[in-house]
């Protein structure tokens, strides 16, 4: 029978069973790619343990573009097995979680002297569709440029040649790493957040395991494993460094803002060329807000200090302007920011940064510490397969065990995506009396799990209360995060399980106290730790929007 808890109880117990026992497999690292590595080797019935310093998904895996798609900006370099390998990946990602990737149209137009030419992106366009093998969600049009302007009625006229209509994929980044590794969790994985490597346990000058702290009890352990893979993206080259590896990733920092949707009034997605420098960036609609985005720079910070710039939020404010002229958004309409580090490869000549490759590479150090680099998103079930590969012929080599077969990751469907049919979901929320409005965000985030939610609201009326009033998400969802998707803190309710973080103007501090009197008393927190959670999560805010405070000290001097 799986075991569908998975709360602070099981997070202990994984804990204690992981320092108590040795694992066949220590992945150090929690977001997409190590979730991905975990779920391959516990399907392949390797005894596996994964952790993470912070929460699943608190890095670049809940910072990206939102979106599972074949990279067309990657055909301008040339990297056609990049695409056609992520175009595969995305209609395995839209079957196995339809309710957290689903298919979303792009326009992409063209103005006079714009970098792109029409001919040379409807050219790009059929190489795409050639790439995805005539297997995309919808093939592509060439739209005039009275299409277009019927499509996008606010998009700037002046100078407009046309452009096309394509087919990507638009996903819950946060939520598509929790699933991975709640589905990694079902299949036997131990899994724990917030606990932080110390450093590699080395027997020999052989990788053995690691010395680690559970940051939320302070206790220190040991972990021991016959085989460690280091997939911490861009904390990759820290962790390399332990057993004195070279470092080998060059990393570029992504900056997205959002702002509210009727400012701009696009209808759909778009990619745009930005009139700046000419980088591909992205217009998205993420129900009443749009996010603008990327950024791409190299960046000297750590990745745990990495935050939107005053610099960051005004180009991408000019380039959505220059687009939408009459928008004219100004950095008080950010409702909200978030900015991640690219784990990219070091190339062997300087590129600019959007010419990196985001291919991958599975390396190994002379102490058998194991390292995925690079890759994205959308290909994260490709980079864990390769990984787990090298692991099980180590293993092999190691006791003699059979090489563990390839799994089916690729059809299993991830927890909550067990139903397709997302209508039938939204329709049976309405008959047990949920609104439309919380009917559909409960099924686009929990898929088929949100019978779940709807019995915990018609058990306790108060649960079925919004927490906020101008969003739908119900107070019955924290419950249901705290007791199977392992929400430990109030950053991890309120940013990554129901987004309100990023989907509310005043970032929900005014309903924090609510929420963290929810979580005190499903987890027994004290007055000191809920005041703690408070404080750390206002911080949190503080943070995300410090480009005001940059920007308006920029003016005053």
């Amino acid at each position: 029978m799986v075991d569908h808890t998975f709360s602070v109880h099981t997070r202990s117990c994984n804990i204690d069973r992981m320092t108590t026992e040795p694992v066949d497999l220590l992945v150090i690292g929690g977001g997409i790619t190590g979730a991905g590595i975990a779920r391959d080797a516990a399907m392949r019935g390797l005894h596996t343990a994964v952790i993470d310093q912070g929460d699943f998904g608190s890095g670049t895996s809940s910072r990206s573009s939102r979106l599972v798609h074949g990279g067309l900006r990657y055909l301008e370099h040339g990297h056609l097995y990049l695409v056609f390998e992520a175009c595969r990946e995305r209609r395995v990602l839209l079957r196995i979680a339809p309710h957290l990737v689903r298919p979303r149209s792009f326009l992409f137009p063209v103005h006079e002297g714009a970098r792109v030419p029409l001919w040379k992106l409807e050219a790009g366009m059929w190489l795409y569709d050639i790439l995805s093998m005539f297997r995309n969600v919808k093939r592509h049009r060439v739209l005039s440029r009275k299409a277009m302007q019927k499509a996008e009625p606010r998009l700037k006229n002046r100078g407009l040649k046309g452009g096309t209509r394509y087919y990507d994929a638009q996903c819950d980044d946060a939520r598509l790493t929790l699933a991975t590794i709640r589905s990694a969790h079902q299949h036997g994985a131990l899994a724990a957040n917030y606990v932080q490597v110390e450093r590699l346990e080395l027997a020999d000058g052989t990788t053995r395991g690691a010395h680690v702290t559970d940051l939320v009890t302070g206790r220190t352990h040991s972990i021991h494993a016959h085989v460690v893979v280091n997939a911490t993206g861009p904390w990759s080259d820290r962790i390399r460094r332990q057993d004195g590896s070279e470092p080998v990733l060059r990393p570029t920092k992504g900056v997205h803002i959002a702002v509210p949707r009727h400012r701009m009034g696009n209808q759909e997605a778009l990619t745009i060329t930005s009139p700046i420098d000419g980088r591909v960036m992205f217009i998205i609609p993420w129900g009443e807000l749009s996010y603008v985005g990327t950024t791409d720079t190299d960046c000297p910070d750590l990745p745990e200090e990495t935050f939107a710039r005053g610099e960051d939020v005004v180009y991408l404010l000019r380039s959505a302007n220059a687009l939408f002229p009459d928008a004219r958004l100004t950095p008080e309409d950010v409702v909200a920011t978030w900015s991640g580090l690219r784990p990219l490869l070091a190339p062997s000549d300087p590129l600019d940064p959007s010419s990196v490759s985001r291919e991958h590479r599975v390396l190994e150090s002379p102490s058998g510490l194991i390292s995925t680099v690079g890759g994205k998103l959308t290909t994260y079930r490709v980079m864990a397969a390769e990984t787990v590969d090298l692991v099980s012929k180590r293993l092999h080599e190691i006791d003699g065990r059979p090489m563990a077969a390839a799994p089916a990751t690729h059809l299993e469907p991830l927890p909550g995506g067990e139903s397709r049919d997302l209508e039938v979901l939204i329709e049976e929320a309405e008959r047990e009396g949920m609104a439309r409005d919380i009917a559909e965000h409960m099924v686009r985030a929990y898929g088929s799990e949100t019978p779940a939610i709807v019995r915990l609201a018609k058990a306790d009326r108060d649960l079925a209360e919004p927490i906020s009033p101008r969003h739908p998400a119900i107070r019955a969802e924290l419950i249901h995060a705290m007791r199977r998707e392992m929400a430990i803190t109030l950053g991890d309710l309120l940013i990554r399980r129901t987004h309100l973080f990023y989907e509310l103007a005043d970032h929900a501090t005014g309903h924090a106290s609510l929420v963290a009197d929810l979580a005190s008393a499903e987890m027994g927190w004290d007055t000191e730790r809920t005041e703690a959670e408070l404080a750390a999560y206002r911080n949190e805010v503080d943070l995300t929007m410090a480009f005001r405070t940059e920007l308006a000290a920029a003016e005053v001097s």
